[in-house]
C-alpha cells in the first residue's frame, strides 16, 4: 500500500516539471514579444533582467520537483523491491521446508537438478514479477493516469490524436504475451534438464573419467545447451520485434503532437509551451509504454515458473507425523508385511513376518534385490507398508512420533553419504546438542577409524570434500558407523556397512558389537555372515519372501540358502595348503 502511495507521489511531482517548463517557455515567448516592443526603450534591460531571474526560479523549481520525486522514488523502491526480496526469501525457505518434509519416493521420482532449478531459477523469476515488474506496472498505470489527466486539461482534441496508437499497442501486447508465456515455459523446462544433467555429471565425475566418457557427456550437454540456446533466441526475437514496435508507436504520437499542435498554436487554442509540455509527457510515457513488453515477458515467465513451483508444492508427503507417542519398548515385529516401491511398482516384500526381542541381534541375508534394505527403510518409516504392519514395543510405527522413532534408530545405509564438512561434524551430525571431542574420538575408536583420522593432515578437522570424495570407501563406511553409534540409539540397523573394510578391521568392529551392543536391538543386513558375531536369529529373504528364519543351528540343519552360504564362506576363508 505504501509502495503505491510513494509511486503516485513520485509521479505527481514528475508531472509538475513539464507544467513548470511550459510556464517557463510561455513566459519566454511573452518576454521576447515585450523585448521587441521595447527595442528602443530603456526598459529593455529591465525585461532581460526579469527574464533571467524568472528562468532561474523556474529552473530551481524544476530541480526541487526532481529532488522530491527522487526521494519518493527511493521510498518506492525500498518498499516494493525490498518486499519482493522478503517474499523471495520466504518462498525459498517454504520450498526447502516442503522438500525436507517429502518422503523418499518424491526424491526418487524427481531429479536433483530439477528440484534445484525450481528453488533457484523459478523463484527468481517470480521475484522479478513481484518486484521490478510490479513496480514498473504500478508506475506505468499511475503515471499514465496523471499524464492523461494533465493532457486532457490542456486540450482534449490534441490528447485524442496523441492516443491514437494505443489500441494497436494493446493488441500487440496481448498477442506477444501469449507467445512469451508458451516460450518461457519451454525454456524453464529445458533449463531444468541442463541443471539435472550437470548435477549428475559432477556427482559421477569419477565414474565418467574412469570410463573415459568426458567427450560423450560433453557432446550430450552441448546438444542440450544448443536446444536451450535456440529456444532462448526464439524468445529474444519476439522481444526484439516488440520493443522497436513500441518505440515506433511512441514516435508516431510525437509527430502527431507536432503536426496537430502546430495547427492549434496557429489558431491560438494552445500556447507553444503546451506543445513542449505534450512532448515531455509523451517522453515520460515512452519508457513505461515500451516496458510493457518487458513487464509482459516477466509476468509470463513468472506465471510459467509459479506453475512449476506449484507442481511440487501441491504434492503432499505420504509419510506424516501425526502422533506425539514416543517409543517405550524396543522389540520389533513385522506382521504380514507386503510392500511395493511406489515409484516403480516393484514388489519388494511379500507377506513377511518375524519377531525380534529387545536386545537381540538379527542377521538379514539373501541374494541381491531380495528385499533386505527394504526392511531397514520400512523400519525407519521412509515408506509405509502396503499391507500388514510393523510394531516396535508393541505399537504400530504409524502411531509413533516420527522424530522420536528415527532418533532411537542408528542407521548405517548401504550407500554411505558424508557431508562436505569436517570429519568431527560428520560424526556428530545426528546429535541434538554439542558433544566433546573425547566422545567423538571414542566412537571413532569403536568404528576402527580413529587411527586413520589421526593420520590425516588436520585429523578430526579435515574437510572430507563433497560426499566424502577425499576418503576411501572403507573410511567413509566407518565414519558413517561412528555417526550412528554416537547417537547411543536403542536400535541399530547396519546395512552391509562392513563390505569395504579388511578382515582385521572387521574383527575389531565385530568385537566391539559383541561387547558394547549386547543390550541393543540390532539388525545386520549383509551378503556375508560375520561368523565372529553372535546372532540370536537369522532371517533369509528370497525374492521378497521369507525363505528361512531361526537360529544358526536350525538353519544349518535345514540345508537351505543359509547352509549353502556358510559352506561357501568356509571354503573361501580356509587358506590353501
Amino acid at each position: 500500500m505504501f509502495g503505491i502511495i510513494f509511486v503516485a507521489l513520485s509521479n505527481y511531482f514528475r508531472v509538475l516539471m513539464p507544467r513548470t517548463i511550459r510556464d517557463a517557455l510561455d513566459y519566454v515567448f511573452i518576454s521576447i514579444k515585450d523585448f521587441k516592443l521595447l527595442e528602443d526603450s530603456s526598459l529593455k534591460d529591465q525585461v532581460l533582467a526579469e527574464l533571467g531571474i524568472h528562468l532561474l526560479l523556474f529552473g530551481a523549481l524544476v530541480l526541487g520537483f526532481a529532488l522530491i520525486m527522487g526521494v519518493f522514488m527511493y521510498f518506492m523502491r525500498q518498499t516494493i523491491i525490498v518486499m519482493s526480496r522478503l517474499i523471495e526469501y520466504d518462498m525459498r525457505n517454504d520450498i526447502y521446508t516442503h522438500y525436507s518434509s517429502m518422503d523418499l519416493s518424491f526424491f526418487k521420482k524427481n531429479k536433483t537438478g530439477d528440484l534445484m532449478s525450481r528453488i533457484s531459477e523459478d523463484v527468481s523469476k517470480v521475484r522479478m514479477y513481484l518486484g521490478p515488474a510490479l513496480l514498473y506496472f504500478i508506475n506505468m498505470v499511475s503515471l499514465f493516469i496523471i499524464v492523461i489527466y494533465s493532457m486532457l486539461s490542456v486540450n482534449v482534441t490534441l490528447t485524442l490524436y496523441t492516443l491514437i496508437p494505443l489500441p494497436i499497442l494493446s493488441v500487440s501486447i496481448y498477442i506477444v504475451s501469449n507467445i512469451i508465456n508458451k516460450k518461457s515455459a519451454i525454456i524453464q523446462r529445458q533449463l531444468a534438464v541442463l541443471n539435472s544433467q550437470a548435477q549428475e555429471v559432477y556427482s559421477g565425475i569419477r565414474v565418467i573419467k574412469s570410463y573415459v566418457k568426458e567427450s560423450q557427456f560433453g557432446r550430450y550437454f552441448t546438444l542440450e545447451s544448443e536446444d536451450f540456446k535456440s529456444k532462448s533466441l526464439e524468445l529474444a526475437r519476439v522481444n526484439a520485434l516488440f520493443f522497436p514496435l513500441m518505440i515506433l508507436l511512441v514516435s508516431i504520437s510525437t509527430l502527431l503532437i507536432l503536426y496537430f499542435g502546430g495547427i492549434q498554436v496557429q489558431k491560438g487554442t494552445i500556447s507553444p509551451g503546451n506543445i513542449a509540455e505534450f512532448i515531455i509527457y509523451i517522453g515520460m510515457l515512452t519508457w513505461p509504454i515500451t516496458a510493457l513488453g518487458w513487464i509482459a515477458s516477466l509476468v509470463q515467465q513468472a506465471e510459467a515458473s509459479q506453475e512449476r513451483i506449484n507442481e511440487f508444492t501441491k504434492v503432499k508427503p505420504q509419510i506424516v507425523n501425526t502422533s506425539e507417542t514416543n517409543l517405550e519398548g524396543f522389540d520389533i515385529e513385522f506382521r504380514n508385511v507386503t510392500f511395493r516401491y511406489p515409484e516403480t511398482n516393484t514388489l519388494a516384500l511379500s507377506n513377511v513376518s518375524f519377531k525380534l526381542k529387545a536386545g537381540e541381534k538379527l542377521a538379514i541375508i539373501g541374494k541381491t534385490a531380495s528385499g533386505k534394505s527394504t526392511i531397514a527403510e520400512l523400519l525407519l518409516r521412509m515408506y509405509d507398508v502396503d499391507e500388514g504392519s510393523i510394531l516396535i514395543g508393541g505399537v504400530d510405527i504409524k502411531s509413533l512420533n516420527l522424530a522420536d522413532l528415527r532418533q532411537n534408530i542408528g542407521y548405517v545405509p548401504q550407500d554411505v553419504f558424508l557431508f562436505s564438512d569436517t570429519i568431527s561434524d560428520n560424526i556428530s551430525f545426528g546429535l541434538k546438542t554439542e558433544v566433546d571431542r573425547v566422545e567423538i574420538q571414542n566412537n571413532a575408536k569403536y568404528a576402527a577409524i580413529h587411527k586413520d583420522i589421526n593420520e590425516l593432515p588436520d585429523a578430526y578437522e579435515t574437510m572430507v570434500g563433497e560426499r566424502g570424495v577425499t576418503l576411501s570407501g572403507g573410511q567413509k563406511q566407518r565414519i558413517s558407523l561412528a555417526r550412528a553409534l554416537i547417537k547411543k540409539p536403542e536400535i541399530i540397523v547396519l546395512d552391509d556397512c562392513l563390505s569395504a573394510v579388511d578382515a582385521n578391521t572387521e574383527n575389531q568392529i565385530v568385537g566391539f558389537f559383541n561387547e558394547s551392543l549386547k543390550d541393543k536391538t540390532t539388525l545386520v543386513i549383509t551378503h556375508r555372515v560375520h561368523v565372529q558375531m553372535h546372532y540370536d536369529k537369522i532371517l533369509v529373504l528370497e525374492e521378497g519372501k521369507l525363505a528361512e528364519f531361526g537360529h544358526h543351528e536350525e538353519l544349518i540343519k535345514h540345508k537351505g540358502f543359509y547352509s549353502d552360504l556358510m559352506q561357501q564362506q568356509s571354503s573361501v576363508d580356509v587358506p590353501n595348503t
